[in-house]
């Protein structure tokens, strides 16, 4: 694509994620727009083209691709669907925004991988807090030594259960492992992992411990982990999805040899440095659609006009990780 190409994005999948997050993040970059949305629910796909002035809406994803004014895909769906519509689009030439994780399962992001190498068409994941202003602040704290050499890496999250994890009769998709890959922890702990890794290298060692503490639903609500950066750098991290509100807990510890960093991934608590100097508060904005500085990443990259590194290669070895620490591989 060239600089002058109008970038017509098509969704495949509108639901929350891209009300809040993503979906009108698209029409805010020159040179990008949403021309048609696919949902199976016939009412809600024609409700969310109305609510955004999206010409189009489709209840079959072939029909979408076919659509010849699209020439991108947004998929937003359950992971389960990833790689099936990631490599429908690839193959019929049209660049892919995917929702993390990048898929169900490691074997999965492999297929997607080897379709974006024969086609030549890219496929960009949605790991946009690697983007924000508040992780980009620790990235340089971290890169120029704040805390010193960097000794070891803790992740901590707990959450109250949510009140649909108690409808056994309709449970959430996010814990189904058929659909989601997993319970919570493989919706949420992709962001921390990615980050990590952004910061320290490829993890190249990785096991954990996961149970079903709380019988609410069938997949794991409580996971321990440790793990193993390529430089030596050794890190941990337990995840609890069914705490006391007591115990609610969100942070990642960067510990050094001159100081230790705190920071969190879902709430944005201000950053917060421990050193010999004390203690110091650090609160970047970010702004009010969260994926939209990589949105416009991936539409310039597509114009010609940059390069998104946020591909299917760098964002593959965050379902490895996972599937490692669930016993997956």
């Amino acid at each position: 694509m060239d600089q002058t190409k109008q970038i017509r994005w098509g969704f495949i999948g509108c639901g929350e994620a891209t009300e809040k997050k993503s979906g009108p993040a698209f029409s805010l970059v020159d040179g990008s727009e949403v021309v048609a949305v696919m949902r199976r629910n016939k009412e809600k796909a024609a409700d969310y083209a109305r609510r955004h002035n999206i010409p189009r809406w489709y209840t079959d994803p072939v029909e979408l691709l076919d659509d010849p004014e699209v020439n991108a895909i947004y998929i937003a769906t359950p992971p389960s669907t990833h790689a099936t519509y990631a490599i429908m689009a690839m193959k019929a030439g049209l660049p892919v925004y995917v929702e993390k994780p990048m898929a169900a399962n490691y074997e999965d992001c492999c297929r997607i991988n080897r379709i974006s190498e024969t086609t030549g068409v890219p496929c960009f994941v949605a790991y946009y807090r690697r983007y924000l202003p508040y992780f980009q602040k620790v990235f340089t704290m971290v890169q120029e030594g704040a805390v010193g050499k960097v000794l070891n890496v803790q992740i901590r999250f707990a959450v109250p259960p949510r009140d649909l994890d108690y409808n056994s009769h309709d449970l959430p998709w996010r814990v189904q492992p058929d659909i989601a890959g997993g319970g919570y922890f493989y919706d949420l702990a992709p962001h921390q992992i990615d980050l990590l890794q952004q910061m320290f290298g490829p993890i190249i060692e990785a096991s954990g411990y996961h149970a079903n503490r709380g019988g609410l639903y069938g997949s794991e609500d409580t996971v321990s982990a440790c793990f193993r950066f390529a430089d030596g750098l050794p890190g941990s991290g337990s995840w609890c999805f069914v705490s006391d509100e007591t115990g609610r807990e969100d942070c990642i510890d960067i510990i050094g040899d001159g100081g230790k960093l705190r920071f969190s991934v879902f709430t944005y608590a201000p950053i917060i440095l421990y050193n010999a100097s004390g203690r110091q508060y650090f609160n970047p904005a970010n702004p009010r659609y969260v994926q939209l500085p990589l949105i416009r990443n991936v539409i310039e990259h597509l114009q010609d006009k940059a390069v998104c590194e946020c591909d299917c290669v760098s964002a593959t070895p965050v379902n490895w990780v996972m599937d490692r620490i669930l016993g997956k591989l």
